[in-house]
């Protein structure tokens, strides 16, 4: 039977590294990441889990041992974040490149400079056109739900993708929550056993990783990473319906609160979710029709679903954690984008929030709407939440 255990999101996700059991991990320790492994080491060190834990020099060469380690055909992870991110980027480029299904819990935080160990999106926002999934989480429950469920997608044979799952630093990775657990048994079966079908291990098959590509093939290589994400985005309702039939939670690649009769809506990602949720809820309760969308796969981007959900609505205010220097937010940029084909187009309000872990508070979020409703809403005009004058 599953079971509730309250502990911090870092312990709730090397729960779920744990129930799956890969056979390598490698990690170099960083702030607000580090208790993620350290608590997984632990699971080692006790002699739970089969995984060969490899403590590395860097970043850069956590990403190079598991690249090593998935070519050679093992389940492979590590975890990260920010700088940390930003050292082994040139890795993280080769192993979605060479097909690689490796896991990476990023505990989202600010890119230096200057130094900020606190929470916001850019980390994630640098490895966006990386070519790996990126799943975004609220809470520990979906942490833990999603570090299991990117194996699953990950590893699926028309796929063979790289897969990041944020969380949100201290807010989720440090504090203290309820969330379910299911039983091991049942994630060994959901997951399943990795049987890679090529493996630099396999004599009898020879292959090659990561040979000069110049322009005979690289073009169609990363033709074929495109197929591959394209299929990825095929594959997550099956395997967000797999997910429901073991734990009965439901996911989507939008979590749609309270949107069918909305004509004011809200996109945002992550933590700041549950304030916008509560802040739905108040202005509910005066009489306003406003919703809530919270993106949970940001890769491949739900374009189909955004244009769906936000067709014909009034306006959407959309909330970014990260800024695109010189260019429109990256979350703003994509949605907007995206409605450009949309029969019905809403006034859209783009707001950055919360960069270097600073507080986004209700009042901040109901601003955002009190702009939608008196029709302040400009395109091309970004905004700030919070921002000292």
């Amino acid at each position: 039977m599953p079971v509730k255990l309250t502990v911090t999101g870092a312990h709730a996700v090397a729960q779920a590294m744990r129930q799956i059991n890969p056979d390598v991990v490698a990690a170099y320790p960083i702030t607000p990441q580090t208790p993620v492994v350290e608590y997984y080491a632990t699971f080692v060190a006790d002699g739970m889990v089969d995984t060969i834990l490899v403590p590395v020099e860097s970043e850069h060469s956590a990403m190079s041992a598991v690249v090593g380690a998935a070519a050679a055909g093992a389940r492979t992870m590590t975890a990260t974040a920010a700088n940390g991110l930003a050292l082994m980027i040139e890795i993280v480029y080769i192993a979605a490149s060479y097909r690689l299904p490796i896991i990476m819990p990023l505990v989202n935080r600010a890119l230096s400079g200057p130094l900020n160990i606190h929470c916001d999106h850019s980390d994630a926002m640098l490895a966006r056109d990386s070519g790996w999934i990126q799943f975004f989480t609220e809470n520990h429950q979906e942490a833990y739900d999603f570090t299991i469920i990117a194996t699953k997608l990950a590893e699926k044979e028309n796929v063979l993708l790289p897969a990041m799952v944020n969380l949100d630093g201290f807010i989720t990775s440090h504090g203290v929550e309820s969330f379910e657990m299911l039983d091991d048994e049942v994630v060994k079966e959901f997951v399943g056993t990795w049987n890679p079908k090529y493996s630099l291990l396999d004599t009898e098959n020879p292959v090659t990783f990561g040979p000069v590509d110049l322009f005979d093939y690289y073009f169609e290589h990363h033709r074929q990473q495109e197929e591959a994400m394209n299929n990825a985005y095929e594959e997550l309702p099956k395997v967000f319906e797999e997910f429901a039939k073991i734990s009965g939670r439901k996911y989507d690649f939008l979590d749609l609160y309270k949107t069918d009769d909305a004509d004011y809506i809200m996109v945002v990602m992550n933590s700041t979710a549950s304030t916008a949720k509560y802040v739905v809820d108040e202005l509910r309760e005066e009489g306003k029709k406003v919703g809530l969308i919270k993106p949970q796969v940001f890769t491949p981007f739900p374009k189909k679903e955004f244009q769906k959900a936000l067709n014909g609505r009034k306006g959407v205010v959309i909330l970014d954690r990260a800024m695109s220097f010189g260019k429109e937010a990256p979350l703003y940029s994509l949605i907007k984008s995206a409605l450009y084909e949309v029969p019905s187009r809403p006034k859209l309000g783009s707001y950055i929030y919360g960069l270097g872990g600073r507080n986004t508070s209700p009042k901040m979020i109901r601003q955002a709407f009190e702009d939608a409703f008196n029709d302040n809403l400009v395109a091309d005009e970004q905004r700030y939440l919070g921002l000292r004058e």
